[in-house]
């Protein structure tokens, strides 16, 4: 029998766009991401006109510093979103995380470790609590985590009388941290990569990630294809707590000591901001990391370009918001979803 087509056969018929030079790594970047890369260059453009110094090598690194905690957060927002979920509540936990590394470093005897292991350990605390209350309680993860916004800020300003906790910059490990470069790169930035660089590979290359795909995507094919929709949602909700404790301890490495709110406000909003603008669907099932970083290094350069012009940062909260505003409306757009309100 002949009547079977093969590949090649049907490949003659039809135009071959893939096979012009540089298109399939084009392509492979996708419209979302050009579109930031393309965003990312005019604004350094922009200020480094304005600026001579704004793309000096040191400014940059101070741009990567700045961006490290909001994109450690970013990370694990486009985790949950992608499942179909969202948590408001990542700032707050990394302020009470920053709190308690501190105060657990000082009543240690300053040991970094204990202060570190602590923060991680309210880390996991606080998000298994956020997915069970989200799981089994059946609360909307936005009314959850928005409970939760309040309810750990409260709790941090309760244990630290609401002031900053210990000091933390007579210890080599928390200055390192905070301070340290690796091959002239600083420390944390190097820590944003490898968060990074690991929740890619997860999301990408393991059946982890393909089923938290599916999940956002159609909850109920997931849940007939067997998967355990409720492990899979507190797990997730664990992994926010733990990378927003890492949050915590590098902001109290940063500051040199632990912030019940200062430092940790508004992160959820730029978080969301850069998840949306990654390409993140609020509505699950699509979204990635190299978008979300690209959209992190975006925010963090205008953020920096505003500050070194003396330009009055309350403009920093109206771009961002308008940022996140533009950024939903593009995915309806992009969706073909029908106004509300508006016939087809």
């Amino acid at each position: 029998m002949t009547t079977v087509q093969t590949p090649s056969s049907t490949d003659s018929t039809a135009p071959a766009p893939a096979e012009k030079p540089g298109r399939p790594w084009l392509t492979s970047l996708g419209g979302q991401n050009l579109s930031l890369i393309g965003a990312l260059v005019l604004v350094l453009a922009l200020f480094g006109t304005l600026n001579e110094n704004y793309l000096s090598w040191t400014n940059i690194q101070v741009i990567g510093e700045a961006v490290t905690i909001t994109g450690l957060l970013a990370i694990v927002q486009t985790v949950v979103i992608i499942c179909g979920g969202l948590d408001i509540s990542v700032g707050s936990q990394a302020g009470l995380a920053s709190v308690v590394s501190a105060m657990a470093f000082t009543s240690s005897g300053a040991n970094p470790y204990l202060g570190i292991a602590a923060a991680v350990g309210i880390g996991v605390l606080v998000g298994i609590v956020n997915g069970v209350v989200i799981v089994y309680g059946r609360v909307n993860p936005t009314i959850a985590t928005l409970a939760g916004l309040a309810a750990y800020k409260g709790v941090a300003q309760l244990v630290s009388g609401g002031r900053a906790q210990g000091y933390v910059l007579n210890d080599p490990f928390f200055v390192f941290l905070g301070r340290g470069k690796i091959a002239g790169i600083p420390v944390m930035i190097w820590i944003l990569a490898l968060v990074a660089v690991a929740v890619h590979v997860m999301l990408k290359y393991t059946d982890v990630g393909r089923n938290l795909y599916a999940i956002g995507g159609n909850d109920t094919a997931a849940r007939l294809a067997g998967i355990n929709i409720n492990k899979y949602l507190v797990a997730v909700y664990a992994l926010i707590g733990v990378v927003a404790a890492v949050a915590g301890v590098l902001l109290t490495a940063r500051t040199g000591s632990g912030q019940p709110v200062s430092g940790s406000e508004g992160l959820e909003l730029k978080a969301i901001t850069a998840a949306a603008l990654g390409g993140c669907a609020l509505k699950g099932g699509k979204g990635g990391v190299g978008g979300t970083l690209l959209a992190v290094a975006l925010l963090g350069a205008l953020e920096n370009g505003l500050t070194v012009e003396g330009i009055n940062t309350f403009w920093q909260n109206v771009a961002q918001g308008a940022l996140l505003v533009a950024a939903v409306v593009i995915q309806q757009r992009r969706s073909g979803e029908r106004a509300v309100g508006l016939p087809h």
